[in-house]
């Protein structure tokens, strides 16, 4: 009889609501790799604020030799109050999660939208665009474009302050975000937005034409183009007519929020960073919560586990291809939502006020059905 596969998993709690959802969702983890046979090999280490009480690093070098030693980083959320006095480059934002995107080559960033037809009510939307909820996934370019290229700086020109900004896109970094986006809609339902600025920049004509080209070795998937403008009021008019969509660095990190907003929680939905690197088999990320560390309500037990919970599902989906795992724990977060149990950030009158560890308990049991 064949052995279980192990996976090895690097687990970054961080600060505030971190280790408590973390908490939930490990659990989470551990029973679905009992129901679907897979061994899971977990390394807890300090990242953020925590490290920086401990070690006077946001990312200390034990906690990045973890990471390179593990197949995924499951990570939490960093940061607070506490160290907004620290040097800007020290700060655990700012000095732990983009460092380690930069170390990994983390990128391709990937954010689901998902309103569920029980929380359409919670989406600022009309209820007639909403109703029986929607899913959209947006996948953005994370290491160019205007954020990383060069020339890049303030000076004075003339007597006055400039500012350049130069957006760089290498034909090799459009290739590779448009291969993971066609992949990933062969998993969905085969269909692509990309989303460019054609009318205007010579970045989006390059973008458009080798969207084109990748097209053409996934001829079984349907690809459309739409300019950023548009898709922004379409993402409001009709967001369920929607479903992978691709695009840029600047564009993607501005997309993706706006998506997040339209499904009225931002505590329900997780996000993945792919990288190019592959331990055996795997495919390199890091999985966590859209969301923030939240030192407000830390401790208290009212945090919402389901971003970081479905954060262990995509891990799964994209990291490791166990996709009938995903499907279960995504499945049990639905299950557990259609029963009316609600944390603190998503309840209203008439559905059932729970806590955090409850919320995962639940879905823990939804798993096994």
């Amino acid at each position: 009889m064949d052995m279980p596969v192990t996976y090895k998993i690097a687990v970054l709690a961080g600060d505030g609501i971190g280790p408590e959802v973390m908490a939930e969702a490990i659990g989470v983890l551990q029973r679905c790799a009992e129901l679907d046979q897979f061994r899971v090999e977990l390394s807890e280490s300090l990242v953020g604020g925590a490290a920086v009480e401990a070690t006077g690093k946001a990312l200390p070098e034990d906690t990045l030799s973890n990471c390179e030693a593990s197949d995924a980083i499951l990570f939490g959320s960093v940061g607070g109050p506490k160290w907004e006095k620290l040097p800007p480059n020290e700060q655990p934002e700012r000095a732990a999660l983009l460092p380690l995107r930069k170390h990994f080559n983390l990128f391709a960033n990937l954010r689901p939208a998902l309103c569920l037809p029980e929380l359409s009510a919670a989406s600022p939307l009309r209820s007639d665009l909403v109703q029986g909820g929607f899913e959209i996934l947006c996948i953005r370019e994370l290491t160019g474009g205007l954020y990383f290229g060069q020339p890049k700086g303030t000076r004075i020109e003339r007597g006055e302050t400039v500012a350049v900004d130069t957006m760089v896109y290498r034909k090799s970094e459009v290739e590779r975000i448009a291969h993971l986006a066609f992949q990933i809609a062969r998993l969905r339902k085969r269909k692509i937005v990309s989303v460019d600025k054609a009318n205007v920049l010579e970045n989006s004509l390059l973008w458009r034409a080798v969207l084109k080209e990748v097209a053409l070795a996934y001829t079984d998937v349907e690809l459309t183009h739409m300019l950023v403008d548009n898709a922004a009021m379409q993402f409001i008019r009709a967001p369920k007519t929607f479903d992978v969509v691709v695009t840029e660095n600047l564009f993607g990190d501005i997309l993706s929020d706006e998506l997040a907003m339209l499904t009225g929680s931002i505590g329900m939905l997780p996000s993945a960073s792919l990288g190019t690197g592959q331990h055996g088999n795997y495919r390199f990320g890091l999985y966590e919560p859209s969301g923030g560390s939240a030192p407000d309500i830390a401790g208290k037990g009212i945090a919402n586990p389901i971003a970081q919970i479905l954060s262990v599902a995509m891990m799964l989906r994209y990291s490791f291809s166990l996709n009938d795992a995903a499907a279960r724990i995504e499945s049990a977060v639905r299950k557990t939502i259609a029963k009316g149990l609600r944390t603190k950030d998503i309840w209203s009158e008439g559905t059932v006020l729970v806590s955090t560890k409850e919320m995962g308990l639940e879905i823990r049991a939804n798993l096994d059905h």
